[in-house]
């Protein structure tokens, strides 16, 4: 495997967060940027990070206090029924989103795990 193979392969295990704090280090490391491409610099002189926008929110126990982390979800998750909030929070994992933009993925996931339950976002 060449070593452009084990760095690509590397890359695609990381985070976002990762990734940028990767292209940050490099353009610190090797004085150059991003901006750098459009003026005719090398291609392989600068690592561009395209921002997630998209994010899955997905409930992965319901916690203790059941009653809470339902009401919870009703309250994120406007469409579902007591019935299935009920049967999601028993049954975790349930997605409650699966396109939410980063600002409505976040304030979902305060609003169930101020009731107790644990959420994560991918």
């Amino acid at each position: 495997m060449s070593k452009i193979q084990e760095i690509v392969d590397i890359i695609s295990t990381m985070s976002v967060m990762e990734c940028a704090d990767l292209a940050k280090s490099l353009e610190e490391k090797f004085g150059v940027s991003a901006n750098m491409m459009s003026s005719g610099a090398p291609a392989a002189a600068a690592v561009v990070v395209e921002e997630k926008t998209e994010f899955k929110v997905e409930l992965i126990d319901g916690g203790s206090n059941k009653i809470s982390a339902i009401k919870a979800l009703r309250q994120v998750k406007k469409d579902i029924s007591l019935g299935d909030a009920k049967k999601a929070v028993e049954e975790a994992p349930f997605v409650i989103a699966e396109a939410a933009t980063k600002e409505e993925a976040e304030a979902m996931k305060a609003t169930m795990e101020n009731a107790g339950a644990k959420v994560k976002i991918s």
